[in-house]
C-alpha cells in the first residue's frame, strides 16, 4: 500500500490496491468509502443471487422456453391507479440528451454543448480503468465547483460556460455484472456498480443537492424488476443514511436488455419513488437478442448489423412498448442513442445529419420525449427535430400512446427482420470490433469509427454476431460457410489492413477472438478485457 493511498481514512474491512491519480483524495472521502463498505456487505450478496438468476434463465431459454410477460406480476401491469414521481428539478425537459465519458475534455464539452442533460458515463462509453473510475469522479465533482479546465497539446483551452447554461447531469455507473477488482471489502472485489454509484452520491451528488437538483443517474443492463427492486433498495439505504427525503436520488433505466422488455411496468413500479422514466437503449437491446437466443436458431439470426435499424418489427414493438408504459404512468420515455458523429467531408456530413434528423423526427413523432446523441455537434440538430413536435412544453407524456398494443409474440418477431448475412457484415464485424477493443484496452471507452462513435455495446453486437453465424454455421453471400477458420483468416486480413505493426494490435486481437470464436459463449466482452487490464 503506498503512502498516498496510507494517508486516507480507509474503513475497516476495505482494501485499495490501485495507485490514486491526482485528486482523488477529494472522491475517496471518509463518508464514500464508508458508503462502499456499507452498501458492498448489505447488498453485494443479492447482486450475486440476481447475477445467477440471470443465468437461470438464459440456460431455460436455450432449452426452449420463450420470453413473456410475468403472470405472476399481472396485477401491477392492470392497476391503472400508480405513477411515478413527478420530474425532478431539472430532468422536467430532456428533449436532447449527450451522451459521453467522464475524461475532463469530453467533461467540459459536453456541458457546453447545450444539450438538456449530459448522460455522464462510467460505463459503456467508458472504460474501468482504475485512472478512468476515479478520475472521472474527480472531474464530475470539479466541474460542479466549476475546478475543471483543459488545455490541449496544441494550447487550446476548455473552461465551462456559466452554470445556467450546463445541462443536468445523470450518471450511468457499471451495470451489475462489473467487479472493483481495485477495492476489496472484506476480502471480495467490491460491485464496480456500488462503487461508481457511492462515490458520486457521497461526493458531486451532494453539490448537486445544494444547487436545487441531485444525485441522478441512469441505471444499465438490469434484466429484471428484482434487479431494479435492489437498486431501490440501495436508494433507501443511501438516503437514510445521509439523512435525505425520499426520492431525492432519480434514476432513468435503460431498457436494453430482451428480458427487461418484458418487465418495463415492473420496473418502473419498483423504482417509482425514484424513478425518471426510461430510456430506449437500442445498441445493447440488439446486443441482447443475440446473446439470449444465439443457439434457437434460423428463427433468431439477425442479418448484417447496419440492416437491423428502429423500424424493423421487433424493434418497433419494443421502443412503441416503452413510449406506451412510461406515459401509461407518469414517467419520461427517452430515445435511443445516434451514433453518427460529424464528418470532415461534406457529402458524408450531410448524410450523416440526415440519418440523426430521420432518426430523431421518428422518435418525436412517436411520442418520445427526448433522445440521446453521441456527439456535442449534434445537438442542436436533436433539440431543433424535437423542439418542432414539443413547441415549448418540456415534453410530452400526456401523449399516452393508447393506440398501441405490443404482445409477446411482437417483441419476439425477429424472424421478420429484413436483410442479409454478407461477407462484408463479417468483416465490418471484425474491425470494428478489433478497432474498438485497441482503444478499450488503452483507456478510450468511445471511438469514432468508421463515421460511428462505437461504445461497449456496439462492440458486442460485432463479437456476438461473428459467434452466433459461426455457432449456427452460416452461409455468407459469397456461398461461404462461417467457420472459426474463417472468423481467424479474415482477421488476420483486415488486422493487415490496419495502421501500425500486428504486434500493436496483439492484444485486441487476442482479446477478440477468445469472445468471438470460444466454444463457449462469454456473457460480456468487458470481463475478460477488464481482467487483461492492469
Amino acid at each position: 500500500m503506498t503512502a498516498q493511498i496510507e494517508n486516507l481514512d480507509i474503513p475497516e474491512g476495505m482494501e485499495i490496491t490501485g495507485e490514486l491519480p491526482d485528486g482523488a483524495e477529494k472522491v475517496l472521502t471518509p463518508k464514500a468509502l464508508e458508503l462502499i463498505v456499507e452498501l458492498n456487505r448489505k447488498f453485494n450478496g443479492v447482486r450475486l443471487e440476481r447475477l445467477e438468476a440471470r443465468k437461470e434463465r438464459q440456460a431455460q431459454i436455450a432449452a426452449g422456453a420463450d420470453l413473456d410477460f410475468l403472470p405472476e406480476t399481472a396485477e401491477i401491469r392492470n392497476d391503472p391507479s400508480w405513477q411515478v414521481a413527478p420530474p425532478a428539478p431539472g430532468l422536467e425537459d430532456r428533449r436532447v440528451e449527450v451522451t459521453g465519458p467522464t475524461y475532463e475534455k469530453m467533461t467540459i464539452n459536453a456541458l457546453n454543448s447545450g444539450a438538456k442533460v449530459w448522460l455522464a458515463d462510467q460505463e459503456d462509453a467508458n472504460t474501468p480503468q482504475w485512472d478512468s473510475v476515479i478520475g472521472g469522479q474527480v472531474n464530475l465533482l470539479d466541474s460542479l465547483t466549476r475546478e475543471i479546465d483543459f488545455t490541449s497539446p496544441e494550447g487550446k483551452s476548455y473552461t465551462l460556460a456559466p452554470d445556467e447554461e450546463l445541462p443536468t447531469i445523470v450518471v450511468r455507473p457499471r451495470g451489475w455484472h462489473m467487479p472493483e477488482k481495485h477495492i476489496l471489502v472484506d476480502g471480495e472485489e467490491a460491485s464496480g456498480s456500488l462503487v461508481d454509484f457511492a462515490l458520486y452520491f457521497s461526493t458531486a451528488g451532494q453539490i448537486q443537492i445544494e444547487k436545487g437538483k441531485g444525485p441522478y443517474f441512469y441505471l444499465p443492463k438490469m434484466e429484471s424488476h428484482l434487479e431494479a427492486r435492489l437498486w431501490n433498495q440501495v436508494f433507501d439505504h443511501a438516503e437514510d443514511a445521509f439523512g435525505l427525503a425520499r426520492g431525492t436520488i432519480r434514476a432513468t433505466v435503460l431498457i436494453e436488455t430482451y428480458p427487461a422488455a418484458f418487465e418495463m411496468e415492473e420496473i418502473l413500479y419498483e423504482l417509482r419513488e425514484h424513478s425518471s422514466g426510461l430510456n430506449a437503449g437500442r445498441w445493447d437491446y440488439i446486443f441482447s437478442v443475440i446473446k439470449n437466443f444465439r443457439s434457437r436458431g434460423s428463427d433468431y439470426l439477425l442479418p448484417d448489423r447496419s440492416d437491423v435499424t428502429m423500424t424493423v418489427p421487433f424493434m418497433r414493438a419494443y421502443t412503441e412498448l416503452l413510449v406506451r408504459t412510461c406515459h401509461k404512468r407518469g414517467a419520461h420515455a427517452i430515445g435511443g442513442m445516434s451514433a453518427f458523429v460529424p464528418s470532415k467531408d461534406k457529402d458524408e456530413n450531410e448524410a450523416a445529419f440526415n440519418k440523426v434528423r430521420e432518426d430523431k423526427s421518428r422518435e418525436a413523432s412517436k411520442g418520445f420525449d427526448g433522445s440521446w446523441v453521441a456527439h456535442p455537434g449534434m445537438v442542436a440538430l436533436c433539440k431543433e427535430v424535437f423542439t418542432e413536435t414539443l413547441g415549448e412544453n418540456p415534453n410530452q407524456i400526456e401523449n399516452k400512446r393508447e393506440d398501441v398494443s405490443v404482445a409477446a409474440a411482437d417483441l419476439l418477431d425477429v424472424k421478420s427482420t429484413p436483410g442479409s448475412i454478407t461477407e462484408a457484415g463479417l468483416r465490418t464485424n471484425v474491425n470494428v470490433g478489433i478497432q474498438y477493443l485497441r482503444a478499450w484496452l488503452e483507456g478510450n471507452g468511445a471511438v469514432a469509427i468508421h463515421g460511428l462513435m462505437e461504445d461497449a455495446a456496439t462492440a458486442e453486437i460485432s463479437r456476438s454476431q461473428v459467434w452466433q453465424w459461426m455457432d449456427a454455421g452460416v452461409e455468407l453471400d459469397t456461398g461461404v460457410t462461417v467457420t472459426g477458420d474463417l472468423v481467424r483468416q479474415i482477421v488476420s486480413e483486415e488486422v493487415a489492413k490496419l495502421p501500425g505493426e500486428e504486434a500493436d494490435w496483439k492484444d485486441a486481437t487476442d482479446t477478440f477472438l477468445s469472445v468471438a470464436v470460444a466454444d463457449e459463449y462469454v456473457d460480456f466482452l468487458t470481463l475478460p478485457a477488464y481482467a487483461r487490464m492492469p
